[in-house]
């Protein structure tokens, strides 16, 4: 299954009551979940930098992956992108064939 990378930019409304930062998070996920069957998650992180998390999560297609971005940003995210990631080893595989 594919790798993505999911990197969210939350919204000044969103962020204003960290205190509320848990529930909103499990409710992102929580609807993720419904509506992207198919989807396994590897890991999250919370980020100091440009960006104020990253997701790492396979996906069964890039539509699916595409949805995971959409309800992220329907749901209050200023900023969301899913990247597409691909192991080194098969990045090194890759270069063998060029």
């Amino acid at each position: 299954m594919p790798t993505f990378v999911l990197m969210t930019k939350l919204s000044p409304e969103v962020t204003r009551d960290m205190k509320k930062r848990e529930t909103i998070g499990r409710e992102w996920k929580d609807e993720v979940d419904k509506r992207c069957p198919g989807i396994r998650w590897i890991d999250h992180y919370a980020l100091l930098g440009p960006y104020d998390f990253m997701d790492v999560f396979e996906a069964p297609s890039e539509e699916v992956a595409a949805k995971v971005s959409m309800i992220s940003l329907a749901r209050g995210a200023l900023q969301a992108e899913s990247w597409t990631a691909i192991p080194y080893s098969r990045f090194v595989e890759l270069t063998k064939e060029i």
